[in-house]
């Protein structure tokens, strides 16, 4: 039996609920929006020391002492894309599983 009144507060705790469901709903897409921004991070530093080593073998070929930094680079430039892209599946796993 419902009191007089209780089906006001009833009502109250239920879009108090619903408040905290949207709010949580909005954190895990904020969490994804991150984890997505945080990839191309990688992917942007990825790009860059690659496209660097690239330049650097291209056009300074003649130079043996920018040789090791040009190979450093694009050995540097591959693992970072493949670190960001393990760091975004292994982040977006955990993010499904709650």
């Amino acid at each position: 039996m419902i009191l007089p009144g209780e089906d006001k507060l009833i009502n109250e705790g239920a879009k108090r609920m619903g408040e905290t469901d949207l709010r949580d709903a909005l954190a895990v897409e904020r969490t994804h929006l991150a984890n997505e921004r945080t990839l191309l991070s990688y992917i942007r530093t990825a790009l860059a020391l690659l496209a660097g080593g690239a330049m650097v073998l291209k056009f300074l070929n003649n130079d043996p002492v920018l040789m090791p930094f040009a190979w450093a680079a694009l050995v540097v430039g591959t693992l970072v894309l493949a670190i960001g892209g393990y760091r975004f599946f292994s982040v977006r796993r955990r993010i499904s599983r709650g």
